[in-house]
């Protein structure tokens, strides 16, 4: 059996104006030595470090100052950005979900309650709703995924309390056909 052996090397270079990653990796055997290389151009993630994993190059945030220029102009950017988005804190795309999260609170509150006190219409609703506006949130522009993921949050509750429900209904059914027989 031939042993193989991974040399990986990575050159990093960065300036204003792009970020370039080059990496190399070997493959050792005692009959062959394979050398693979490629370059990588991502003016688009500038302040990030590649890392060559199984051929493939993982891009992973570099650390910074925390007091650096550069960090803040970034979070300022990223900060305006959110603000002025189209499902962004100044349009009902923001806040109605935000909101509903609530309700979601509301019913994982509710998981403390007795089975016997679930409302199966309510739950049913509640069910159904995350269910259609999981797809709708998707369907509309701007695509909102709070919405996507508070709904999301908001069938899964709807579906256990259906199932808490429902197999206290069962078992309450079967401890009666017991006691009866």
């Amino acid at each position: 059996a031939a042993l193989h052996t991974h040399t990986i090397h990575t050159r990093v270079s960065t300036d204003r104006r792009r970020f370039t990653l080059a990496a190399t990796s070997s493959v050792s055997s005692p009959r062959r030595r394979v050398q693979r290389s490629s370059r990588f151009s991502r003016s688009h993630l500038p302040g990030c470090v590649g890392v060559w994993v199984c051929g493939w190059v993982v891009f992973r945030a570099k650390r910074r100052d925390k007091n650096s220029f550069r960090t803040m102009q970034a979070a300022a950017a990223a900060a305006t950005a959110f603000w002025n988005h189209p499902a962004g804190p100044q349009t009902i795309f923001f806040w109605a979900p935000t909101m509903k999260w609530g309700i979601t609170a509301a019913n994982i509150k509710d998981f403390k309650r007795p089975p016997e006190l679930v409302s199966l219409p309510q739950q049913c609703a509640v069910a159904a709703t995350g269910i259609i506006w999981t797809k709708y949130s998707l369907d509309i522009v701007p695509k909102n995924y709070n919405l996507m993921s508070v709904n999301i949050v908001m069938a899964a509750t709807g579906l256990y309390q259906l199932y808490r429900k429902v197999t206290h209904d069962q078992a309450m059914k079967q401890q009666a056909l017991d006691a009866a027989a």
